[in-house]
C-alpha cells in the first residue's frame, strides 16, 4: 500500500454523509501514518451519485460496486448501504484483498454475520483488516467511562440500564421506508438502535450478555407506500399501503457474564425523544452515567468518598488528556456527533498501519448479532433465551 489509503465508499445517504465527513477531516485533526484519500463513491443512480461526489468531496463516482471492490486503485471499502447488501459487498471486498469498514448492524442474519466474521478472520491472515462501525464507542465521554470501569473506580458492576429512544415514526402516516421492511433492514428498532446500546454497554463494562428475556411490539402495522408497488393492498381510504414487518420497540432484561443484570429499551415511538441514548452503570463502589444529549459530559458518583462529600459529579470531557480530545479545541469547547465517526476512522487507519485487528472486529459485531437474535427468539417464545457463542455451533 502507498502512503495514501485509497477509500471507496458504497452508499451516500445519511451514513455516507457522516462517513464522508470523517474521511475529509481525519488527517486534518490527527497526525496519522496514512493519508485517507476519498477516491470513489458508489451509488445506484448515476446522476445522484455524481452530485453526491461533488457535495461530499469524493474524487470520482460509479454505479458499479463490484468493479469498485475489484479495482487495483482502491485499498479500503466503506459500506454505508442498507443491511441486506452488507454481506455480499463485504465478502467480495475481503476476497479482493480490500480492508473493510461496514456500518452496523453487521448483517441481517446470524448466518450472514458468521460468514462475514469467518471471511474477515481468514483475510486477517493476509494482512487485510475489517471493522464494524459502532461509532458511539468513540465518543470521548464513553471512552472515559470504559477507562474508569477498567481502573476499578466503580468496583464490580451490579446494574446496567440502557435506553435508546427516538420518535421519527410516531405518525401512522409516515411512509413505509426501507427501515420498516425486514427483508431490507433485518429488524426495526432492535437492530437499528438497540444494536448500539448492546455494543456500547458490553464495551464499557467489559462483560458480554449471556441470556435475555424480551418483548417486541409493532404499534403501526400498515403504512402508506412512498410509491405504488405491485402486490401491496390499498388502504381503507384508497391509498396504497404495505405491511410493516419489523419491530417498532424492543425491551429486554439481560444477564452479563461478569455477574451484572441489565435492562434495555430501544424504541422509535418515544414521542418527543429525537436521539436519546442513555447508559448508566451501578457498581459496588460508585456509578457512571452517560447521556448523549449531553455528550461532552459524564456523571460519576464516587462511593468511596466521605459521606458529606458524596454526590454525582459532572465531568466535562473536554480536556486534552481525555480520549481523542487533544486533537480538537481548547478545554471547555465541546465536540459533536460527527466527531465520533472521525475518531472511528482514525482508529481504523492506525490499526491498518500497525497491522493489528481493529475493534469492534467482525467477530465482535457477530457477537452483537447473536444477542439481537436471542432477543428476537425470546420475544417469540416469551421465555429466557441464551445467547449463542461466537464459535460455530456443532
Amino acid at each position: 500500500m502507498s502512503q495514501d489509503l485509497r477509500v471507496g465508499m458504497v452508499g451516500y445517504a445519511f451514513m455516507g454523509a457522516a462517513h464522508s465527513q470523517a474521511w475529509r477531516t481525519v488527517n486534518h485533526a490527527f497526525d496519522l501514518p496514512l493519508r485517507a484519500r476519498m477516491s470513489v463513491v458508489c451509488g445506484r443512480s448515476a446522476g445522484e451519485v455524481a452530485r453526491a461526489a461533488t457535495r461530499l468531496g469524493w474524487e470520482g463516482h460509479t454505479t458499479d460496486w463490484r468493479a469498485l471492490v475489484e479495482s487495483d486503485e482502491i485499498d479500503l471499502i466503506d459500506i454505508c448501504t442498507p443491511g441486506d447488501t452488507h454481506a455480499e459487498i463485504a465478502l467480495a471486498a475481503l476476497a479482493s484483498g480490500k480492508h473493510v469498514l461496514c456500518e452496523k448492524p453487521l448483517a441481517n442474519s446470524v448466518a450472514e454475520a458468521r460468514e462475514m466474521a469467518a471471511a474477515a478472520a481468514q483475510a486477517q491472515t493476509r494482512g487485510v483488516r475489517a471493522m464494524c462501525g459502532y461509532n458511539y464507542r468513540r465518543v470521548p465521554a464513553v471512552a472515559l467511562m470504559r477507562n474508569l470501569v477498567a481502573a476499578g473506580r466503580i468496583g464490580p458492576i451490579r446494574h446496567v440500564r440502557a435506553q435508546y429512544l427516538q420518535d421519527w415514526i410516531v405518525d401512522p402516516e409516515f411512509p413505509l421506508v426501507w427501515r420498516l421492511r425486514k427483508e431490507i433492514a433485518g429488524s426495526g428498532a432492535l437492530g437499528d438502535i438497540g444494536a448500539h446500546i448492546v455494543d456500547l454497554t458490553q464495551f464499557v463494562t467489559g462483560q458480554s450478555i449471556t441470556t435475555v428475556s424480551a418483548l417486541t411490539e409493532t404499534f403501526v402495522r400498515s403504512r402508506p407506500l412512498p410509491s405504488a408497488s405491485a402486490g401491496l393492498a390499498a388502504s381503507s381510504n384508497g391509498a396504497v399501503a404495505g405491511e410493516v414487518t419489523v419491530d417498532d420497540a424492543a425491551l429486554f432484561l439481560a444477564r452479563l457474564d461478569g455477574g451484572a443484570v441489565a435492562t434495555y429499551e430501544a424504541t422509535r415511538f418515544a414521542t418527543g425523544r429525537k436521539n436519546a441514548l442513555r447508559v448508566e452503570l451501578n457498581g459496588a463502589l460508585g456509578s457512571l452515567a452517560f447521556d448523549f444529549e449531553r455528550m461532552n459530559e459524564l456523571e460519576f458518583y464516587d462511593g468511596t468518598r466521605p459521606g458529606p462529600e458524596q454526590g454525582f459529579s459532572r465531568i466535562l470531557v473536554t480536556e486534552p488528556d481525555h480520549p481523542y480530545v487533544g486533537a480538537w479545541w481548547p478545554p471547555g469547547h465541546g465536540i459533536g456527533y460527527e466527531h465520533s465517526f472521525t475518531h472511528e476512522v482514525r482508529d481504523l487507519i492506525e490499526d491498518i498501519a500497525a497491522g493489528r485487528e481493529p475493534a469492534p472486529s467482525f467477530t465482535d459485531a457477530l457477537q452483537v448479532q447473536l444477542v439481537l437474535d436471542a432477543v428476537e427468539r425470546s420475544a417469540s417464545t416469551g421465555s429466557w433465551t441464551g445467547v449463542e457463542t461466537v464459535l460455530e455451533p456443532a
